[in-house]
C-alpha cells in the first residue's frame, strides 16, 4: 500500500493555521453550536476590536457552552462596549515610554522591542487592544532606529521581543533581527514574549529551534497561558522542544473572572505548566484597559486566592501576583 502524502494528511503549517483563523462571529458561534442570540453583541464588539482565533485553539473548547473558559477569552461580547470609570485606552503608560519607533523603555537595564502588531489570537482583555501599532511598531524597514537606540544605551542588557506577538514574523525575519541584536555587544539576554506556542504549537519550527541553539544571548521565553486546558499534548511537546534548546521557559497569565479565578483552576494550571517544563512566573491583575472591565477580579479576592494557592502548592509553583501602574519603574508585587 502506497502511503498517502497529500496535504490533507499533513500537519498544516502555522501560516495556514493563522490564515484559516475564525474572524467571523457567525462562523465561530455556529462551529461551537452556540445560541445565535449571542451574535448582535458579538458583532457590535467586534467592530471595535476584531475577532481572531485559530481553529487549533477553538477545538479545545466545549461545544454548546457559552461559559467555556477558553471561549470567554476570545468571544466579543456587549460588555466590552460599556465605559467604566478608571478603564482607559493606555492603561500601563506605553505611549509615554516610547523614545524611538518600536521601542518601549520603562525599566532599568531592559527595553522592549515591538516587532509587529499582529497576533494569532485577539484576547478580549488585551492591554494593547487600543495601541497605535501602525505608528509605533518596529516593522522590518524601521528596525534600524530601534537598533540604533539599543546600541547607544549601554545600560540595556536585555531586549524583550513583544508585540503583538514576535513569533508572528517569519523565521527568516526573526533570524535577521536576532543577528542584529547579537551584534550589539552590551546585550546579554534575549526575552521573547509570545502566546504562539500555546495557540498554534506548530509555530515552533526547526528553524526557530536552530536559532535558539545558535544564539550567544541567554534566552528566556515567556509564554502566556491562562488555563490548563490550553496545554494540549501538541502544546506540551512544542514547549519541551524550546526548553531542550537551552531557553528558560516562564509563564505569565492574567487573573480573569470566569476563566481562572477559582482555586482548583489555578492549581491545575500551575501543575500542568510545570509538567510541560514551564515555571509559573507572574499572575497579573487585569490591566484596566477600556473594554475589559467585565474580566476584573478585585485585589482582595486575588490576595485570598493566592494565599490559598500557597497553602496547596510548593512555593516554586506559585506565580507572583503583580500589577502594572503607569510611570512606575517595575511591576508591583501584591502583598498577600
Amino acid at each position: 500500500m502506497i502511503p498517502r502524502t497529500d496535504s490533507l494528511c499533513q500537519t498544516p503549517s502555522w501560516q495556514e493555521a493563522i490564515a484559516n483563523a475564525f474572524v467571523s462571529p457567525e462562523a465561530l458561534v455556529d462551529y461551537l453550536e452556540l445560541d445565535r442570540s449571542l451574535l448582535p453583541a458579538a458583532h457590535a464588539a467586534a467592530r471595535r476590536f476584531g475577532l481572531r482565533v485559530p481553529r487549533e485553539f477553538v477545538d479545545r473548547m466545549e461545544r454548546g457552552n457559552p461559559q467555556d473558559p477558553l471561549l470567554l477569552q476570545v468571544l466579543p461580547i456587549g460588555a466590552e462596549l460599556e465605559l467604566r470609570h478608571g478603564f482607559v485606552l493606555d492603561p500601563v503608560g506605553d505611549l509615554a515610554a516610547t523614545p524611538a519607533a518600536g521601542i518601549l523603555h520603562k525599566y532599568h537595564g531592559r527595553a522592549l522591542l515591538i516587532t509587529t502588531g499582529a497576533c494569532a489570537v485577539n484576547c478580549r482583555y488585551c492591554f494593547r487592544r487600543h495601541f497605535p501599532y501602525q505608528d509605533l511598531s518596529a516593522h522590518l524597514d524601521r528596525w534600524q532606529s530601534a537598533l540604533d537606540y539599543l546600541g547607544r544605551d549601554t545600560s540595556i542588557k536585555e531586549v524583550i521581543l513583544s508585540g503583538g506577538d514576535p513569533m508572528m514574523i517569519t523565521d527568516s525575519r526573526l533570524a535577521e533581527l536576532l543577528r542584529a541584536l547579537e551584534a550589539i555587544p552590551h546585550l546579554t539576554r534575549l526575552r521573547i514574549h509570545t502566546r504562539m506556542p500555546i495557540i498554534v504549537p506548530q509555530r515552533v519550527t526547526e528553524d526557530i529551534l536552530d536559532e535558539l541553539r545558535r544564539t550567544r544571548l541567554n534566552t528566556v521565553i515567556v509564554v502566556h497561558c491562562n488555563h490548563a486546558r490550553e496545554l494540549t499534548r501538541q502544546v506540551c511537546q512544542a514547549l519541551k522542544k524550546l526548553e531542550a534548546c537551552g531557553a528558560r521557559l516562564l509563564n505569565q497569565s492574567v487573573l480573569l473572572k470566569g476563566v481562572n479565578d477559582e482555586l482548583e483552576t489555578q492549581i491545575q494550571l500551575c501543575e500542568s505548566l510545570f509538567d510541560a517544563h514551564v515555571l509559573p512566573y507572574y499572575l497579573h491583575l487585569l490591566d484596566p484597559v477600556q473594554g475589559a472591565a467585565h474580566f476584573n477580579v478585585n485585589k482582595k479576592e486575588a490576595q485570598l486566592l493566592c494565599r490559598l494557592l500557597r497553602q496547596q502548592l510548593p512555593g516554586y509553583l506559585v506565580p507572583q501576583l503583580v500589577y502594572e501602574k503607569a510611570g512606575e519603574r517595575s511591576k508591583i508585587p501584591v502583598t498577600l
